[in-house]
């Protein structure tokens, strides 16, 4: 039996890198997965690559209707629900506080923490007992750097969000806590390199590289190992936690 036999699980942010590594992990340890992003057509791809185990939902985590009928999903099409991964995310642009645009920074917080909180206040009350709720929260969820105001707030913010939440559903047994990706191996982390440093890839990610004690990117696969854990039975103990998973950044 694998790690996550009989468990149902819902991603946000399912057809980026790290969502569809962990829909993957899920569906090999034996969970029913219900994955969610903007792009139907992303979604599905995913959800055929991993059958009938999977389905794929398009939805806004922005949209409280829409968010609830992706937590709906999940319950009608598998039975119920164990696992919520509020893992959806934008970056925003690289700006100084003095330059930021505001419509940007309040972009950047209505996805990266109305989006945990709307799929909070739907999935909580349907998680089953002993169930697991993991938010995607960064490094700089634990630190911050210049030019990130929005992200760097938008991932301290869903630290509280996660403390709160822990509180609140612990008599019953659900865990919620948050995991701090560094620098990962994708598209999205290529995007905010080169707008960091101006640089091309290549040269962008040697600059990153040297910035990581362990001197190199995360793969897409090792976040989603984690989140295996905080979704199984093994981190039955674990609640309100900041699992740092970032080669050494936060040291």
């Amino acid at each position: 039996m694998g790690r996550l036999e009989g468990k149902v699980a819902l991603i946000t942010g399912g057809a980026g890198s790290i969502g569809s590594a962990t829909a993957r992990a899920f569906v090999a340890e034996g969970a029913r997965v219900v994955i969610s992003d903007l792009d139907q057509a992303a979604v599905d791809a995913v959800a055929v690559e991993l059958g009938d185990r999977a389905l794929g939902v398009a939805a806004d985590v922005t949209d409280s209707d829409q968010v609830a009928a992706v937590v709906k999903a999940a319950v009608d099409r598998f039975g119920g629900l164990d696992v919520a991964f509020a893992n959806a995310g934008i970056a925003g642009p690289n700006a100084t506080i003095a330059d930021y645009d505001p419509a940007a920074f309040d972009q950047v917080l209505a996805v990266n923490v109305r989006g945990p909180f709307l799929l909070a206040k739907h999935a909580l009350p349907v998680i089953r007992d002993g169930g697991s709720f993991i938010i995607t929260s960064s490094v700089v969820g634990l630190t911050s750097a210049p030019g990130i105001c929005a992200y760097a707030t938008s991932k301290h913010a869903v630290v509280g969000l996660m403390r709160t939440a822990a509180k609140e559903v612990v008599d019953r047994r659900i865990r919620v806590n948050t995991i701090h990706p560094g620098p990962v191996d994708n598209a999205f982390q290529d995007a905010v390199e080169r707008d960091a440093t101006g640089q091309d890839t290549e040269t962008a990610n040697e600059i990153f590289n040297s910035m990581i004690p362990l001197g190199r990117h995360a793969r897409p696969e090792e976040v989603a190992a984690a989140v295996v854990y905080l979704a199984g039975d093994e981190s039955a103990f674990m609640t309100g936690a900041t699992i740092p998973l970032d080669g050494g950044m936060s040291i």
